[in-house]
């Protein structure tokens, strides 16, 4: 089953996110290029944050879908269901947001059945268009259309790669942990939490991540020393750190 995970209508509030390279400048040219981007990094580094933060700098529409293995073109593009007597054709958000010029971020694309890139390849070129074979159609992108993909490329042990063919297509941004200074600064602005706390957590997440020798396949995220900054902000005790 597909799972759909926001459709954001971008709120005043914008989210919070601290650059840490030239992400926003290349995004701003990649967008002004009409090509689809690629975020390459391991879990919990940003990526789907600075989606948001994009989309809302430019005033799209986010329509954001979790990939797995069971996700397949059809669960992108579309298909016909039964309403009352007649059968009536649904887009999905693939084709949803083609039509209406969304920003449509793909999270773990590697992990998508092989027909869902295929499906998207005439989106990923000089075409921009989207071919939809059970209703016989080709469908122009809009205008304001971008499509967004991330993955994380040999961050696991099983974690599926994108073929080179697919990857190329793509204009690359990678993702990796923030210095400490600007992780710090993260974990202040995201909890609220102190900066003598803060930097802990950061050179305890440090240490772990430098823990190469023994194989971790699991490590410490920004994303998770955020939560962590949340717990103790919220009243846990600090124990070790």
């Amino acid at each position: 089953m597909l799972q759909v995970l926001a459709m954001t209508d971008n709120a005043p509030s914008v989210p919070y996110y601290k650059a840490t390279g030239k992400e926003l400048e290349v995004f701003e040219k990649v967008m002004s290029n009409k090509l689809p981007l690629l975020l390459k990094g391991p879990t919990g580094t940003g990526k789907s944050r600075f989606v948001e933060y994009v989309a809302h700098q430019a005033g799209l529409k986010l329509l954001t879908v979790s990939c797995h293995e069971e996700t397949s073109s059809t669960d992108l593009i579309g298909r016909y269901i039964i309403k009352g007597s007649e059968t009536v054709w649904i887009d999905g958000p693939l084709t949803t947001a083609v039509k209406k010029g969304y920003i449509l971020y793909l999270d773990e694309v590697a992990e998508a059945r092989p027909d869902v890139v295929v499906a998207i390849h005439s989106l990923t070129d000089h075409r921009r268009e989207l071919y939809i074979d059970k209703l016989g159609e080709t469908i122009k992108a809009h205008n304001d259309f971008m499509l967004i993909a991330s993955f994380n490329p040999g961050y696991q042990k099983g974690f599926k790669e994108l073929k080179p063919s697919t990857r190329q297509r793509f204009v690359a941004l990678s993702f990796n942990y923030p210095d400490p200074k600007v992780e710090t600064e993260i974990l202040m602005n995201e909890t609220g939490v102190d900066e003598d706390t803060a930097k802990k957590l950061v050179n305890i997440g440090n240490k772990i991540r430098n823990l190469k020798e023994l194989g971790l396949t699991e490590t410490a995220s920004t994303r998770l020393l955020v939560d962590a900054a949340k717990l103790i902000c919220s009243g846990l005790p600090k124990a070790g750190c």
